[in-house]
């Protein structure tokens, strides 16, 4: 997946020894992906480092991203050491990129290295500035066994394996630690090393970082963040880390219903290599039993389908991706709505509901001078809140805004690349929640609610979305024996109609000649058989179209 996208989606561990000055130093380095979908891999990784590079491309300069990724790590109170690569390209502007980061994070200019990974021009710069810039870890030797546990993956031979990081002690193989989230005893059996692969060796000792296997069968037993001392020498849990909050959230269901344990297993162990997934059963009419799945946002949602795919190959359908809402009732209760089936009807609305609220955003976006009017309104016409805009540099302005998450999760990042061409970035953190006139938008066949198909969305958009997956499912939905009429509804009001007209038997075909009542009467018999038909026919929706409902209309 991530040669195909060409990003980084899995933080990647490693360590190496280094010669600097005549002494041997072991550096353990986390590689981090960028994208702001994937921020918990990234503030995992700082709480078990003691400094970051900070690496900004010579030719694109700051992006959003950089921004936010180092007031990550201004947090955590890291050392940063700000580095500007590919700065051989002929496009690239050292000096421009260098005063960027000066005026953005107060560094000075000539603390930056310039390098290019690709000639290898300075590379030989970084790793002795790491040295000196970057503290070693703070830990004893002589004190109890002290590990957090970062990241963990799943073997088929060994079963789970845990990636720690030492802060006291040490440990090597056939001691016996225990879990301070769950209280449970493990014998370890492997110790080791990523070097760069799994290298096993005697004992990990304070300071290094390396993986431990022991016996741990069970996928739910591993919990990232999690502390573990040895065995009756108990010690005070490290703070962990803060759980990933799901901004989006979306239905996965397997599309041949046989396949539900081998998908269900499928996915406790992609969850295992990547814990910011909340998973929660779900049942729904029309497609069976599948999951409610919440992700960080829509490229963390994307690169989840494809690895199921790829790596487990599984075919799963995806209902089209939700934000969580919020109903505040007149009683002083307050419910949060994951999926429409929980949205309530209108007649509850009208009586009990005070309010409903939904989550929103504070976005970044970077772009160069040019594209600020279209930016502008971009932002105004997906509901979004001017903040302000400040230039960065002579040519690059920085523009913040207050946006509805719901806009977001759809095609919002597409336009922002297509009205910039591809020069904008974008990042974006959570706002909290605000009231807002959510209505909940169903589609009725023949006048039967199709509980898949239901969305909850503002107000102002339903109308507009309401005729456009009337007239898509008129194309999907085979024609029957008789009409189907395709309704969406809204606050108890027809917003759309579409009638999908019935297929018709030639039944005057074999009257040739003759009184025209001989045909009236075989056409009056057809209507009667329609009318019996439409009382118990009932209309099938095919998956190909629930596809192209999920897939939005290109």
């Amino acid at each position: 997946v991530e040669r195909e996208r060409g990003i980084t989606v899995k933080a990647q561990s490693v360590s190496m020894f280094y010669e600097h000055k005549g002494q041997r130093y072991l550096m353990n380095l986390i590689d981090t992906p960028g994208h702001v979908d994937f921020s918990y891999e990234v503030s995992r990784s700082l709480a078990a480092c003691q400094g970051t590079i900070l690496l900004v491309d010579a030719a694109q300069g700051i992006q959003a991203q950089t921004v936010a990724n180092f007031y990550l790590a201004f947090g955590e109170g890291l050392s940063v050491i700000p580095m500007l690569n590919k700065v051989d390209l002929p496009t690239a502007e050292p000096e421009r990129a260098a005063k960027q980061i000066e005026s953005a994070f107060e560094i000075e200019a000539d603390r930056i290295l310039k390098i290019s990974a690709k000639t290898g021009l300075g590379v030989e710069q970084v790793l002795p500035a790491v040295i000196e810039q970057t503290p070693p870890p703070s830990g004893s030797e002589d004190k109890p066994f002290k590990a957090l546990l970062f990241d963990t993956w799943y073997d088929t031979y060994v079963g789970v394996v845990c990636l720690m990081a030492v802060k006291d002690g040490s440990i090597r193989r056939g001691d016996k630690i225990v879990s301070s989230h769950s209280g449970t005893k493990y014998e370890v059996m492997e110790v080791g090393v990523m070097h760069p692969e799994q290298t096993p060796t005697t004992q990990l000792r304070v300071g290094q970082v390396g993986y431990i296997v022991c016996n741990m069968k069970s996928i739910a037993e591993a919990h990232v963040g999690d502390t573990f001392y040895r065995d009756k020498f108990p010690v005070e849990a490290l703070p962990g880390f803060v759980p990933a909050k799901s901004m989006v959230f979306a239905g996965v269901f397997p599309i041949d219903a046989g396949e539900f344990d081998r998908l269900n297993e499928s996915i406790q162990k992609l969850t295992l290599n990547d814990s910011s997934v909340s998973v929660h059963k779900e049942t729904s009419a029309a497609l069976g039993q599948g999951w409610r799945l919440g992700f960080l946002g829509t490229l963390h949602m994307d690169v989840f389908r494809q690895r199921l795919e790829e790596e487990y190959d599984t075919n799963i359908l995806i209902t089209s991706p939700t934000v969580p809402y919020q109903i505040k009732y007149r009683d002083g209760t307050s419910k949060f709505i994951r999926t429409p089936a929980d949205f309530p009807d209108a007649n509850v609305m009208n009586d009990y509901v005070e309010s409903t609220m939904e989550p929103f955003v504070t976005s970044t976006l970077i772009f160069p001078e040019k594209y600020l009017g279209s930016m502008l309104e971009l932002c105004t016409t997906h509901r979004g809140e001017l903040q302000n805009h400040t230039f960065i540099d002579e040519s690059r302005v920085m523009l913040k805004c207050r946006l509805p998450m719901a806009e977001i999760v759809t095609d919002f990042f597409d336009k922002l690349k297509s009205k910039s061409q591809g020069f904008a970035s974008f990042d974006y953190e959570e706002a909290g929640y605000d009231a807002s006139d959510l209505v909940k938008m169903e589609v009725l066949l023949n006048g039967e609610a199709v509980d898949a198909l239901a969305a909850v969305m503002h107000k102002s958009s339903v109308v507009v979305a309401g005729r456009e997956i009337a007239s898509r499912l008129k194309d999907v939905i085979r024609r029957q024996l008789f009409d189907i009429i395709i309704q969406t509804t809204a606050n108890g009001k027809i917003v759309a109609r579409e009638t999908v007209k019935q297929l018709r038997k030639n039944v005057t075909a074999k009257c040739y000649g003759g009184d025209i009542t001989r045909k009236m009467k075989l056409l009056n018999k057809q209507k009667e058989g329609k009318k019996r038909l439409k009382r118990i026919g009932k209309v099938d929706l095919p998956h190909e179209a629930f596809l192209t409902i999920v897939k939005r209309a290109e």
